[in-house]
């Protein structure tokens, strides 16, 4: 056992992660070195894993050439792929490192694209020394399961990386990063449920896929028994996902690469997957190109077509909402102009109330995003909302409640539970939630921004007349007693007065 014996936990595994980035730090820019420092440790992951599962099967009487044998595997690990392969390796360490990915992706379709998407044989990128230095420090310690205070630490590592890189890159590092705690209140609103099929369509670094998975598991289902589907239009942030999602343990995911509005891929037969629940961030406000919407082959733009001028925020929206099943439910992070923006989207709006699919809106506390402040929203849709929601939505203002940090604002527990209780009840809770019936959205023209609905403003502190006089008299009544005492003082010092 490396570390004498003594088990990695997950302060030191982040520690450690951390140093291997210090090895690049200065050398490269942080969205360029977070590729070899990831692809590296995912290299060593998946080798001491392959060789603890070789040397389980062998002490359960398996043969060493039984044991090695690729469909005993989920990840398997051909001989000259090896981490001693790469360990040895003095010169052209580059070369090797992208031999290896070309071997491991070959021998494992799962990983196709995960390690060959970057290209490390570029000696004025990605100098010999430096990535000789990187393979090192990986060396120790040994990364398999049985090394590891708890086998889940790993996946809470990288997730810690990840979040260290979205930091350090802010604008980038909200493309392909959502902050966990809005990740868990997305998560929390929706309750996914064993047996269920959940997709998060511009999918990034596969967080709100993972931890779904997490929440199923926490609350006593079983999370093989779940379809996990996502689609990424950044092939770097794709591999992410897939490294992310492997290095949390789980080996059956179909994530897929393509512009899921001019190219969705998760689609079956002609006609897209549909899903219990899809949950997702979507790029703010991005421009797109509209042509050929009007015809679009799966359907997807029933509410309208926002104009190729404006902003593609209604052609996610609603292509989520395709997605979903006849039960479905959806959580969508948006930016709150969607909420109340006129023209092509104001329609889009009207037509998604009117066939009663939104219910509910949640502002949540702006600056809590990386590389962007924007006030943001959560808008939950339903296919199959209960009797009692119907012609209802529900509006909760969570902006107040946070912790101000100082590069971003975060959401407590305590704050998250807030929404998800406000949320559950449905039911009007002052100055915080309101659930508005058709009639009242008819009358505030189908804007759905918060404000309109929930009284926001600051409690006036009420004041106590009586209370203020008295309190007037008890001060100018010490004010004539120290006058009269600075008369008598005057007076004795032989002060005329």
């Amino acid at each position: 056992m490396s570390l004498s014996n003594q088990k990695v936990t997950l302060e030191f595994l982040k520690q450690h992660l951390w140093k291997a980035a210090d090895i690049l730090r200065g050398a490269l820019d942080a969205s360029e070195y977070r590729q070899p420092v990831m692809t590296i440790l995912f290299l060593k992951r998946l080798n001491d894993r392959f060789e603890e599962n070789v040397e389980i099967l062998t002490k359960q009487g398996k043969s060493e050439k039984e044991a090695n044998q690729e469909f005993r595997h989920d990840f398997f690990v051909p001989k000259e792929a090896r981490w001693e392969e790469l360990s040895k390796t003095r010169s052209r360490v580059g070369e090797k490192m992208d031999e290896i990915c070309r071997i491991l992706e070959k021998a494992n379709t799962k990983l196709d694209g995960v390690l060959t998407n970057t290209k490390y044989a570029d000696p004025r990128k990605y100098p010999d020394d430096v990535l000789a230095k990187l393979v090192s420090h990986y060396n120790e310690p040994r990364l398999r399961n049985s090394d590891l205070e708890k086998e889940d630490i790993f996946g809470d590592a990288y997730e810690y990386l990840l979040e260290q890189f979205a930091d350090a890159t802010k604008k980038k590092g909200g493309e392909f990063f959502t902050p966990r705690e809005v990740v868990k209140l997305l998560v929390n609103l929706v309750e996914p449920k064993e047996k269920m099929k959940i997709c998060d369509p511009t999918c990034g670094s596969g967080g709100m896929l993972i931890v779904s998975r997490r929440y199923v598991e926490k609350h006593g289902g079983d999370p093989r028994n779940l379809v996990l589907d996502g689609q990424e239009s950044n092939y770097g942030n794709l591999a992410m996902c897939k490294m992310n999602m492997v290095l949390h343990g789980i080996s059956e995911f179909d994530i897929e690469y393509g512009d899921v509005l001019s190219n969705p891929k998760l689609v079956d037969g002609g006609k897209l997957k549909h899903y219990d629940r899809v949950l997702a961030n979507f790029p703010f406000s991005m421009d797109w190109d509209n042509k050929g919407a009007e015809k679009d082959p799966y359907g997807r733009f029933k509410f309208g077509i926002p104009t190729s001028t404006g902003k593609a925020d209604f052609a996610f929206i609603q292509h989520m909402f395709s997605q979903l099943n006849e039960k479905g439910q959806a959580a969508i992070i948006c930016s709150q102009g969607v909420l109340f923006r006129g023209g092509e989207e104001g329609k889009i709006r009207e037509g998604m109330i009117k066939e009663d699919i939104i219910e509910g809106i949640i502002a949540i506390p702006s600056n809590l995003f990386f590389g962007t402040g924007i006030p943001a929203c959560v808008l939950i849709l339903n296919r199959n909302k209960p009797e009692t929601r119907k012609n209802k939505i529900i509006f909760i203002y969570g902006a107040k409640d946070y912790l101000e940090g100082k590069n971003r604002n975060k959401l407590r527990d305590d704050d998250i539970e807030k929404i998800v209780s406000a949320f559950k009840k449905y039911e009007d809770i002052d100055r915080y939630c309101h659930v508005a019936e058709r009639e009242e959205l008819e009358e505030n023209e189908f804007n759905l921004n918060v404000p309109r609905y929930v009284d926001i403003s600051e409690l006036e502190e009420e004041i106590d007349v009586q209370n203020t006089i008295n309190t007037l008299k008890k001060l100018e009544k010490e004010r004539e007693e120290i006058e009269l005492k600075v008369r008598q003082d005057l007076k004795e010092l032989q002060f005329s007065v």
